[in-house]
């Protein structure tokens, strides 16, 4: 069997070198070209008719590119890779951008993760490969070409593990997020090999604001593993991390697949509630000051290895369960 094809667009390139270097895939060569008026041209430089084809791009907004324009040039590359014969297209998407448009909040309101799936299937995409989608189900279910969410947990309960800490609970910021704390619970249950308590946080929103601080849960004189999908302002994390800390938790670790780190956020997370803030490497920090005290208490773990096995299990037709969120 002829090894994948593996392309990473250049706004995420570093992350798909990585990508080659854990799978030892080198990356094939393209053109990327932007026109004096704006518009865009991408195409692949090595034969691809035939062949099983993988394109990585990280579908966050900045630093140089919106969400759109890199959304936009994927699409025009899968295009180009199926009319060049490509046999099979895999869209490698660590952030899936509009992944949280999966349902109507108000009057009228659009299904864009739904309208983006029809893009990637127009254009001829046969597989998508995201981590920690917001909604897997929504995320399946807008799609009629193959999904695959992937799921960081493996990878943040090693972190756990190296921690060394024998009492721990793991906590959801929100109700909505228990299964994704479950999950998360149960790896580190197996790969540390003695129980886990478990724990949420109450949250409304109304208005656009978000309050409540009602905790249920087994954290008194634990520390509390906080997980979530992913960061944006950073105040769903402090909030539950201070509802913990009330509630007789000795240390308080945030997790989270991705890092946005909105405007504020830096401030937000180098609250004393947190102890440290670890995230995996889909987006990278550059929303964060070099200078700030967050940088100090900020981990941020690879997650590349695991792309690459998903590439290559997905080459093979092998099973790729025990990389996904069930």
């Amino acid at each position: 069997m002829n090894e994948p094809k593996l392309f990473a667009l250049s706004a995420t390139r570093d992350f798909g070198q990585a990508i080659g270097e854990a799978c030892n895939v080198p990356l094939a060569q393209h053109e990327e070209r932007t026109f004096e008026d704006g518009e865009y041209k991408v195409r692949p430089l090595e034969t691809v008719a035939g062949r099983d084809v993988y394109v990585v791009q990280s579908l966050h907004a900045g630093p140089d590119l919106s969400a759109d324009d890199k959304l936009n040039r994927l699409l025009f590359f899968v295009g180009a890779l199926k009319d060049s014969g490509a046999a099979k297209v895999t869209v490698v998407a660590p952030y899936l951008c509009y992944a949280r448009k999966d349902r109507r909040t108000k009057w009228q309101d659009p299904l864009t993760l739904r309208y983006m799936a029809a893009l990637f299937e127009a254009v001829g995409t046969d597989a998508v490969v995201a981590m920690e989608i917001h909604n897997d189900a929504a995320f399946e279910n807008a799609f009629r070409c193959r999904t695959v969410a992937l799921t960081a947990a493996p990878l943040l309960a090693q972190y756990v593990k190296s921690l060394g800490e024998k009492h721990l609970c793991v906590v959801s910021p929100d109700p909505g997020g228990v299964k994704r704390a479950q999950l998360f619970r149960e790896t580190i249950e197996a790969a540390c090999g003695f129980p886990i308590g478990r724990g949420f946080v109450e949250k409304r929103r109304s208005a656009g604001k978000v309050s409540g601080d009602l905790f249920v849960g087994e954290a008194e004189g634990a520390t509390a593993l906080v997980v979530d999908d992913l960061i944006a302002s950073g105040g769903t994390l402090l909030r539950a991390a201070r509802a913990v800390r009330d509630h007789g938790t000795q240390k308080v670790v945030a997790f989270a697949t991705h890092g946005l780190f909105m405007k504020g956020a830096a401030e937000t997370l180098a609250d004393p509630a947190i102890d440290r803030v670890v995230v995996c490497d889909t987006v990278p920090a550059f929303r964060l000051p070099q200078q700030h005290s967050i940088r100090q208490k900020l981990d941020v773990i690879s997650s590349a290895g695991l792309f690459a096995q998903a590439i290559l299990r997905l080459h093979r037709g092998e099973r790729l369960d025990d990389l996904q969120s069930f």
